[in-house]
């Protein structure tokens, strides 16, 4: 650190409870009081520095002088080294005092108009010689002009804005080395500074190493000018994105900060040693950070944004602060996991355990920058990236379907209105979605019948597994229309293979005869299982008619009886609407 010595000689000022005494032998003549603290001095030491004090007692009568200067920057113990500075006391300037100095020199016109080598001039020559080119001299000279009673002057004087400036052109050393001209002074080891934070280990590189100091010293308004003044220097987005994100992580409570906890409430959280965050503090802090945080997509883990919207949610932020989360959230879902978009409900009046309605208009902000046309223009262009996206997004809501079903205050029209975002044509399987509905159906009992089949519209029979319809035919809670839908297309299924095994045979027979006998062993095997497994999907259906057919005894019932099997107890054809939706005619295998 560096340091700057005046003075020769030795010390005479001592301290009698509240007063300064100075031993020169001399009567006092001057008495200046700054807040508890007075001084008892002479006029001539302090007038042939000061214009100030040159000016205030020149007009004085009195043989003994007495002045207040209970504004000058520093207080008591700045004046204290100004007027050490006056006598040709040692003092040293340091980094830490320099600011308030130079302030308290302004302040009492200390200029080279009286004597050269004045306090303004050699704190000035400090601050660029030394403090400005040095990282940790800048930080700690920017933390004390933040003082209030040093700020005002410290802004007016332009110390705060060259200290920031200094910071960012240091920060941003790597990416524009061209604009220093003179030499700079970085911490040492900022390549290989190893530092953990909430459990994760991270590594300082030329591209972080400034995260933890501005941090750790800066408050909120000097912090967000440093990171604009950086940004404004065209540091790549990235970067101003994890920094930010780095301050949120140390200063933000609730946000999980590296701050030992003390103690939380409704009204705060207190770390003791006098440190104590209203919500008030926390949620003003939290939307200026969303503020911060550059709007590029995909630059701002999509898993800190996340954790953001619940920070706000608890702390009751501005509906334009959730709003923005939930957008930048929405263009990058693709990127989520399924255990961050699981938010619980925070409203007063909630009656699920999930914020379901979060996640919808999230969900919206997605397929709003999801155009089907562009996609299939770029994969004709062999672009499958925005497939790979709503695939993955498809995927993470089925998910997260599965596990909100479980919730008995979930109404239907919410868990269908949400699993309808999702267009039919883009899950490869839906088994997930097949899960998430019989979740919803065990949790939700009183469900009726034409609830039920309303809600397995979401599900495409046809795209189940072969396990997904396995477990469906046997599955007792499920529209017996579902049922015998996920039976006819296992069973046409079947037929389609049963047929290519025997097209494919045919033509190894023209390819191939030195191999005739033993391939058509190994299709007849195969032919001979799949008939087994027809011949047990025939007999269950004709089982599950002729109950139907004991237990259907009113007109309505024939209806729908009729409308599933027809009106003929055997059939030729087997017509089926789109989707499964129109009636199903289980046709007579013959093999």
């Amino acid at each position: 650190m560096a340091s700057l010595k005046l003075g020769s000689k030795s010390e005479v000022f001592h301290l009698s409870g509240h007063t300064w005494l100075c031993k020169t032998g001399l009567k006092p003549d001057v008495m200046i009081q700054v807040e508890d603290q007075s001084f008892h001095l002479h006029k001539f030491p302090l007038l042939s520095r000061s214009g100030y004090l040159e000016t205030l007692f020149s007009k004085a009568s009195e043989t003994t002088c007495v002045a207040q200067l209970h504004d000058i920057p520093g207080g008591p113990e700045t004046f204290l080294l100004v007027a050490k500075f006056c006598y040709g006391v040692r003092i040293e300037v340091t980094p830490e005092n320099v600011v308030s100095l130079r302030c308290a020199a302004e302040y009492l016109q200390m200029s080279e108009n009286y004597g050269d080598a004045n306090l303004i001039y050699l704190t000035e020559c400090f601050l660029t010689d030394h403090v400005f080119v040095n990282w940790e001299d800048s930080i700690k000279a920017l933390e004390k002009s933040c003082e209030p009673k040093v700020l005002p002057l410290a802004e007016e004087l332009h110390i705060v804005s060259r200290c920031i400036g200094s910071l960012a052109m240091k920060a941003c050393a790597e990416d524009n080395t061209s604009f220093f001209n003179w030499p700079i002074s970085l911490p040492e080891g900022t390549t290989t500074t190893t530092t953990f934070w909430n459990g994760i280990q991270t590594k300082a590189t030329s591209e972080n190493w400034w995260f933890n100091d501005v941090s750790s010293f800066l408050d909120l308004p000097m912090y967000k000018r440093f990171i604009k003044t950086v940004e404004s220097r065209g540091v790549n987005a990235g970067i101003i994105a994890a920094s930010v994100t780095h301050y949120a992580k140390r200063n933000l409570p609730l946000l999980g900060c590296s701050r030992k906890t003390g103690s939380s409430s409704e009204e705060g959280t207190n770390y003791g040693d006098d440190m104590y965050y209203s919500h008030e503090d926390q949620r003003n802090l939290l939307e200026d950070i969303v503020e911060l945080l550059p709007g590029k997509k995909c630059v701002t883990p999509t898993k800190f944004l996340l954790r953001l919207l619940r920070t706000s949610m608890v702390l009751h932020a501005s509906q334009v602060t959730q709003e923005t989360l939930e957008k930048r959230i929405g263009v990058q879902l693709d990127e989520a996991a399924l255990e961050d978009l699981l938010i619980p409900n925070m409203k007063y009046s909630g009656e699920t355990l999930y914020d379901i309605d979060s996640v919808q208009r999230i969900l919206d902000h997605f397929m709003l920058t999801f155009d089907s046309s562009i996609v299939e223009e770029k994969q004709m262009m062999g672009d499958s990236h925005p497939l790979k996206s709503i695939k993955k997004v498809a995927s993470l809501i089925d998910g997260y379907l599965a596990e909100v079903a479980s919730d008995e205050n979930l109404k239907l029209s919410k868990f269908q209105a949400l699993g309808a975002l999702i267009p039919e044509d883009v899950r490869p399987m839906d088994d997930g979605i097949y899960r998430a509905i019989d979740i919803f159906i065990k949790a939700h009992p009183w469900l009726t019948e034409s609830e039920r089949e309303h809600l397995c519209l979401l599900m495409n029979c046809q795209k189940l597994s072969l396990e997904a319809c396995t477990h469906a035919a046997q599955n007792e809670r499920l529209p017996l229309r579902v049922i015998v839908q996920v039976l006819f297309f296992e069973q046409m299924r079947l037929r389609t293979s049963i047929a290519g095994w025997l097209f494919g045979s045919e033509d190894n027979n023209d390819q191939s005869g030195a191999l005739e006998g033993h391939k058509n062993t190994n299709a007849n095997m195969v032919m001979h299982g799949m008939r087994d497994r027809v011949y047990e999907l025939e007999k269950e259906c004709m089982s599950m008619k002729q109950d139907l057919d004991k237990l259907v005894k009113t007109k309505e019932g024939r209806n729908f009886f009729s409308k599933i099997f027809g009106s003929r107890s055997k059939t030729k054809t087997s017509p089926c609407g789109k989707g499964g939706e129109d009636a199903l005619m289980i046709p007579e295998t013959k093999i």
